[in-house]
């Protein structure tokens, strides 16, 4: 049994299980701080995890059989679609080279519009390609669309959401970083939207009050699936660099109010994703611990005391 097991169908884990600051805290164990030992070490712990490497490069065909080759049946990878597809930007050098343009230094950021159709056909088809072998395997659980905070609602945005869903060729999330589309005035339309279309609206835990700020909207829109991801309480969400927008150690009490609302959407799927990508040495596991014991019905922790003690040792 995982330390992340939660009753029914509630799985937890962390957005990353090679993050730098994660990998340096300690917490892999020795002999277990390779690739190969980290996600074994990790797979043993929990039961999900986001690979997020996929966000920045596509995703390797070998890569991805190595994956589902060294975790056990049941475990689930959520995989982050490739920058470009979502409105960011990515580094040329991140493309294979026969997809570059020409001209743009390795280290130059480019947008999508800056590809030809065929290359942006190519795209899509390398990244569905490398994913395979996790579908294949019966490891992949979602392919998560984190569009960018430029993307606004509109007509043309939701073109591109099915676009996305089309070519993609599995199952999709969709977390929106742009706050209009949940305001109170067509946070119905959006999920009516994602609905009719089966697609998961990720519901995200961040500080309230910032002018990027997303409501943490957690509604049902897929039978088989929902997703709820902490980001932390940083003041600096939407701001500064990544260390600084993500850095948060959640409180036991910060986390029971989503006990609740877990709960309710698990009532209504078949299965819900929880992850944390609070990072800051062992801030994410120790979350995704806190959260599968208060699941559990084991709101002070005391109960399995040893595996806890074992699964997120003292920083």
């Amino acid at each position: 049994m995982t330390t992340g097991g939660t009753p029914g169908d509630i799985l937890v884990g962390t957005c990353s299980w090679t993050d730098p600051a994660l990998v340096s805290s300690g917490w892999y164990p020795t002999g277990a701080r390779g690739a190969e030992g980290r996600l074994r070490h990790y797979a043993s712990r929990f039961p999900v995890v986001e690979a997020d490497s996929t966000f920045y490069a596509l995703p390797s065909e070998r890569v991805s059989a190595l994956w589902a080759e060294r975790t056990p049946e049941g475990f689930v990878f959520d995989v982050k679609a490739f920058a470009l597809l979502t409105g960011h930007g990515a580094r040329v050098g991140a493309l294979p080279a026969d997809l570059r343009p020409p001209g743009l230094d390795p280290g130059a950021w480019l947008r999508k519009s800056q590809l030809s159709a065929d290359a942006v056909t190519e795209l899509w088809q390398r990244f569905t390609a490398g994913v395979a072998p996790l579908r294949g395997a019966g490891r992949l659980g979602t392919v998560l669309f984190q569009f960018s905070p430029w993307f606004r609602p509109g007509a043309r945005a939701r073109e591109y959401i099915e676009e996305c869903q089309e070519r993609a060729g599995t199952p999709i999330a969709v977390e929106f970083r742009h706050p209009g589309w949940l305001t109170p005035d067509r946070v119905a339309e959006t999920a009516g939207f994602l609905r009719e279309r089966q697609i998961p609206l990720v519901a995200v835990d961040t500080l309230q009050g910032l002018p990027a700020s997303v409501p943490p909207v957690a509604e049902v829109t897929a039978p088989g699936l929902a997703v709820v991801r902490f980001h932390g309480r940083n003041p600096q969400w939407g701001t500064g660099s990544k260390e600084d927008r993500f850095r948060h150690h959640y409180t036991r009490d910060e986390l029971k109010g989503w006990v609740p609302r877990v709960r309710a959407l698990a009532e209504r799927s078949e299965q819900v994703h929880v992850l944390f990508n609070n990072c800051c040495a062992q801030a994410s596991v120790q979350a995704a611990g806190t959260m599968s014991q208060l699941l559990a019905g084991r709101p002070d922790g005391h109960d399995d005391a040893d595996r806890v003690r074992e699964a997120l040792p003292d920083s």
